[in-house]
């Protein structure tokens, strides 16, 4: 009777479309997982995320799980993700893209799950990281340690996204950095992050990572836009 009543006052909603969900379904709707737009990209060598960074990283293996489109079932469940404190969603699509990663993880070797950090500032305002739950459902799946201490973030910046490619590339470059010991030498790094667009954030991460001796790096993303 109680659980009824919560569930009449607080219904639950999906987070792809909003609609009301079913007794049976949890965080999205039936129709919304049937028709996430999934790239297949870990089938694909060269895919649209290797190619923005050919001759800018030195990088092993690129990948994002799915395609964000404007006003689609991505894009709210990434709203939902990263400003609605719904950290369920990263939990859910880690368990889902893990299963496409176990052997690419082994064949690759990836010892490490590094998430693209907030600034300390950030992190306060919104109380979470985003990609954390994400990158603890592939860590749990793939047997791969999580080091959110390696790579930080030097400075506090506001949204970028109304500067030019150019600008943001610029102003990116210079907000990461690494703090590392001996013990992380010749590791093999899994960056990851919610969404790429250009590519700006990523890429500033990957090279503070490669400062490190003898350091390989992976990349995989939530999803990917090319808007």
């Amino acid at each position: 009777m109680l659980k009824n009543l919560i569930n009449l006052l607080f219904p639950k909603l999906c987070t792809g479309c909003n609609s009301l969900l079913l007794q049976n379904e949890a965080i999205i709707c039936a129709n919304c997982r049937h028709e996430l737009p999934l790239t297949q990209h870990h089938l694909m060598s060269n895919n649209y995320i290797a190619k923005k960074f050919y001759g800018i990283i030195p990088f092993e293996f690129c990948s994002a799980m799915l395609y964000f489109h404007k006003d689609g079932i991505v894009q709210n469940m990434i709203h939902n993700l990263k400003y609605k404190n719904r950290p369920e969603i990263g939990t859910l699509l880690g368990n889902w893209y893990a299963n496409d990663l176990i052997e690419i993880a082994k064949d690759q070797k990836i010892t490490t799950i590094i998430p693209v950090p907030l600034h300390k500032k950030r992190l306060k305002e919104r109380g979470y990281n985003q990609v954390t739950t994400f990158c603890e459902a592939l860590s749990q799946n793939l047997g791969i340690e999580i080091n959110d201490q390696l790579l930080y973030r030097k400075i506090y910046s506001k949204t970028q996204t109304k500067k030019s490619k150019e600008a943001r590339s610029e102003i990116k470059n210079s907000l990461f950095d690494v703090t590392f010991s001996s013990s992380d030498f010749g590791k093999h790094y899994l960056l990851i992050d919610d969404v790429i667009t250009s590519g700006a954030t990523l890429e500033a991460c990957a090279k503070a990572i490669l400062k490190i001796p003898d350091a390989k790096i992976s990349i995989i993303t939530i999803a990917y836009t090319d808007s």
